[in-house]
């Protein structure tokens, strides 16, 4: 499949797959975003996407960046008909105790930026050329809803949020 993307910065990184059996490719920050405790970034890519028709582009955290850092990539969706500026947003978890660094930032690699204008303790830094997410292109089925007064009966019904149990059932 090719998809046309179009450059809307001079830092926008061509998206690319790490390994080539890859499932997602790597969206590039194309700005520095500093994001401090507590609170939401939105991450240029620079970039648009020209997704075919019948698709959409669903942007998704890179487990490295889920694991080693308290910043979390929130899932999106890219609709074919969207010709904007992709943006990632990211959520940054540090809280009380949880500051790794007392003054500056520190980056998604671990690097700490002591620098007082990054917000202080707890602040991550996402460079220019991070690799910040991970994106797929898939198809797209659309529904059609059709109202009923009943809904055929299944074994689980109507039980959800929990209702399952966390740990594993054993037979006795």
């Amino acid at each position: 499949m090719n998809v046309n993307i179009k450059r809307l910065s001079a830092d926008a990184t061509t998206p690319t797959y790490t390994h080539s059996t890859d499932a997602c490719f790597d969206l590039y920050a194309a700005a520095d975003v500093i994001i401090a405790p507590g609170e939401m970034g939105l991450v240029p890519t620079g970039l648009a996407f020209e997704i075919p028709a019948g698709y959409e582009m669903q942007i998704r955290p890179r487990s490295g960046i889920t694991l080693k850092t308290h910043l979390r990539v929130q899932l999106g969706t890219v609709d074919s008909g969207y010709a904007g500026e992709v943006g990632v947003i990211v959520d940054n978890q540090t809280c009380g105790d949880h500051y790794v660094y007392r003054n500056g930032a520190q980056t998604i690699d671990g690097v700490n930026v002591s620098d007082d204008s990054y917000h202080g303790c707890g602040s991550y830094l996402i460079r220019k050329g991070d690799r910040i997410a991970q994106a797929v292109i898939k198809p797209v089925e659309q529904a059609t809803f059709t109202v009923v007064d009943a809904l055929k009966e299944t074994e689980r019904g109507a039980g959800g949020f929990g209702s399952s149990g966390v740990t594993t059932r054993r037979e006795r």
